[in-house]
Parts: structure tokens; sequence; C-alpha cells
């Protein structure tokens, strides 16, 4: 019995150990989408459920990159892990049961006065987030506008 339980607690905290996922840029592209419900992303395909329209600021690319930086780091449970000149990787991390969901920001190149940021936000584990990383992009969206 005693070995029956061990057994069934290391299967557990596999189940909600947090593995990395595919992250970063590839080709000039961030990582689709799993198929699971839990990701959104502005690269996806317009008619496709995982679509969130890119963020676009008025200014230069070092504007809109440190202006998502301080959006970040005022950002309770957050912690940027990558900061580079096009691309920005921050782990947001859940209050109750520490699940941690990855966000992405790549970086265009300035056009007439204007950025436009790429985003991807994506659950760790699970199968659906119940709107979370969508919601958590609009409150983003909506603080980079203010």
């Amino acid at each position: 019995m005693k070995k029956f339980l061990y057994l069934l607690v290391f299967i557990l905290l596999q189940g909600c150990s947090s593995i990395m996922p595919n992250l970063g840029v590839s080709n000039g592209k961030l990582a689709a989408c799993p198929s699971s419900p839990n990701c959104v992303s502005s690269q996806a395909p317009v008619s496709d459920k995982y679509y969130i329209e890119p963020i676009v600021l008025k200014g230069s690319n070092v504007f809109a990159h440190d202006k998502v930086l301080a959006v970040l780091e005022s950002s309770k449970r957050t912690k940027v892990v990558v900061n580079e000149e096009n691309y920005i990787h921050a782990e947001f991390t859940s209050l109750v049961f520490r699940f941690v969901d990855d966000v992405e920001f790549l970086f265009s190149q300035e056009r007439d006065g204007e950025v436009s940021i790429d985003i991807r936000s994506a659950s760790r584990v699970g199968h659906s987030d119940f709107g979370v990383n969508r919601k958590r992009m609009a409150d983003i969206r909506g603080k980079l506008n203010k």
C-alpha cells in the first residue's frame, strides 16, 4: 500500500511539473499554438480560434520595447526571462495553483512612426485556460495604449 501511495504521488507531481515549451523566434516567427485551446497568437491565421490582433504602438522600436517592459515589470507574479532588442519572453504565475504561462512579444521594424508587436500567450499545463491568456493580452494592450 505504501509503494502505491508513493507511486501515486510521483505520478501526480510529474503531471503538474512545468515543461519548458517551444518558445522563441525561429525564421522571424513565434512558435505556433499547440492543439489545446489555452493559447493565443497574433501570428495564427485570422480565421483561427487562436488569433489575436498584434499590438500597434506609435513611436520607435526602443520606445515600444521600453513600454512593454515597464508594463511587464509592474505586473504581479511576472518574471521577464528573455529581454532582447526585438523579443521579450515573460512568465506569468497564477496566484492559487502557481501555473506558469509564457508570454512573448516580437517587435517588427518601425514603419511610418508605428511598431507592430506580434504577441503569443500560452499555458504550460492543462487543456483549457478559460480565456485567461486572451484576457491577459487584452489587459496588457489596454495598459500599453494608455
